[in-house]
């Protein structure tokens, strides 16, 4: 697939959730939860956030995709993320992965693992994020660039997004789906296909909520494409909407606000200027 032709496919994702207004609900980071639902709507999608068991199971039933993110657990998540995804498999619902902090604490760990066999369409994450959950997955053919990761810092990647590429290659065929790994250079990969997508902000970094919010947005774009174009929409449109914040913004506080005004207005022209690289 051609530059072009990819390009035109993130066009018409664009297109279709602004006309379409499609629901992708979440159990999310209560730290981010408003930025993400934010997001969402500003993209042309709608936003429902939950946390108890039965309020996933039940919109799990109904919409064609789901946003799941392990930022901040509570006892609850116990139940209800394993009763979410059960549900979201069985109903053959896209569902995007955002496994923040991973290896932190004993639960964390479990509920990822636990969370293999429901194949998430999308994982998104830092570096270090994704070559641990391949680690965790126990994906073989990631050995040396897990023994290589120097791990996370709480939240933060203390790895490149090149040394990830391997593991994400690597889940991505085990599920099927996409992994799209954020960085200073953002990767999107199918498991054969690898797009390194530019743009983005300093200030993204600085703005509590960027990747989390990301991961929600790309949830909105699994519900009109395959996960591969809905990651690779989210990042772009992202890295674009950061670009042109940036340029209006004086600091984080009013970048926040520039970026999701800039994610609303965002132009087809912008996104076929994006710059990107295929690697096959």
């Amino acid at each position: 697939m051609t530059k072009d032709e990819l390009l035109k496919q993130v066009c018409k994702a664009v297109k279709n959730v602004r006309e379409q207004n499609p629901l992708a609900p979440s159990i999310t980071n209560s730290v981010t939860i408003n930025f993400v639902a934010n997001a969402q709507l500003a993209v042309g999608g709608s936003a429902a956030m939950v946390y108890l068991p039965d309020e996933g199971e039940f919109l799990a039933t109904i919409s064609k995709s789901f946003y799941i993110n392990v930022g901040t657990l509570l006892p609850i998540y116990e139940e209800s993320l394993p009763r979410t995804c059960k549900m979201l498999h069985e109903k053959g619902c896209q569902w995007v992965l955002d496994p923040v902090g991973i290896g932190i604490g004993e639960l964390r760990t479990k509920l990822i693992l636990q969370m293999k066999e429901y194949k998430p369409a999308v994982i998104r994450g830092n570096a270090s994020e994704i070559i641990a959950v391949a680690k965790l997955w126990g994906l073989a053919d990631c050995d040396e660039v897990n023994e290589k990761s120097k791990g996370a810092r709480g939240v933060d990647s203390t790895d490149e997004v090149e040394d990830a590429k391997k593991a994400a290659k690597a889940i991505a065929v085990y599920t099927g789906g996409a992994v799209a790994i954020s960085g200073k250079n953002d990767l999107v990969t199918d498991g054969k296909m690898c797009v390194i997508c530019y743009g983005g902000s300093v200030f993204l970094p600085m703005i509590t909520g960027a990747g989390c919010s990301l991961g929600g947005v790309v949830s909105i774009y699994c519900t009109v494409s395959n996960p591969f174009i809905a990651a690779l929409t989210a990042t772009i449109m992202y890295n674009e909407a950061g670009k042109i914040a940036e340029r209006k913004s004086v600091g984080p506080g009013t970048f926040q606000a520039r970026f999701l005004d800039e994610l609303y207005l965002l132009k087809e022209k912008n996104i076929l200027k994006t710059r990107i690289e295929i690697e096959e």
